[in-house]
């Protein structure tokens, strides 16, 4: 009967599990700094999209403030118009028994008139700068929705890299890097945009 060969299989299986762990652990490294960057860009990200709002809703405040002081404005252009209507209709009244008005009813309706010129400039100043603040606001609210994408990307990424280390699956890792680049790509573009 041959000999049976001697090699020692504990020291062989022995061999292999730490072969096996030092890979696994290098696998494992290798998910965990991923999973670092990409928390990492995930904050930075997450701050963009809360400064972008934040920027977005003052200049709405801003644009709602304007609105209503040119709101305020058109009021004034009104009243000044009502105290022309009241000034003329007293000159009317004089007229109208054929006697000639007092000419500071004349006065008043042409100052009131010109006052009513430069209120109305003021109004339309204050609606042209409530608009392109809304527009500004409008565009940051644009640039906070894709800033809040890429955190989404980053947040479901680093999900996916737990599942991988917890599985050591090398494809789940391997989608966690891909959401984590998309991520990063719509982050990037947003940026330089």
């Amino acid at each position: 009967m041959p000999e049976e060969p001697d090699v020692d299989t504990e020291k062989l299986n022995e061999a292999v599990h730490e072969e096996l762990e030092r890979d696994g652990s290098r696998f494992l490294r290798l998910i965990a700094l991923t999973t670092a960057v990409l928390a990492a860009l995930a904050s930075v990200a997450s701050l963009k999209a809360g400064g972008t709002v934040n920027e977005a809703l003052a200049l709405k405040t801003d644009a709602t403030r304007l609105r209503t002081e040119a709101s305020d404005q058109w009021a004034y252009y009104q009243a000044k118009g009502v105290k022309a209507a009241v000034q003329e209709a007293a000159r009317t009244s004089w007229q109208a028994v054929g006697k000639e008005p007092p000419p500071e009813y004349q006065d008043r309706v042409k100052r009131y008139e010109e006052e009513q010129k430069e209120i109305a400039a003021q109004a339309r100043e204050k609606e042209r700068d409530a608009e392109e603040k809304q527009r500004e606001a409008e565009e940051l609210l644009h640039r906070h929705h894709a800033f809040a994408n890429a955190v989404a990307l980053f947040q479901v990424s680093i999900a996916l890299g737990a599942v991988a280390a917890l599985t050591r699956n090398r494809i789940v890792w391997l989608a966690s890097l891909l959401m984590g680049l998309a991520g990063a790509a719509v982050f990037v573009w947003r940026l330089v945009a």
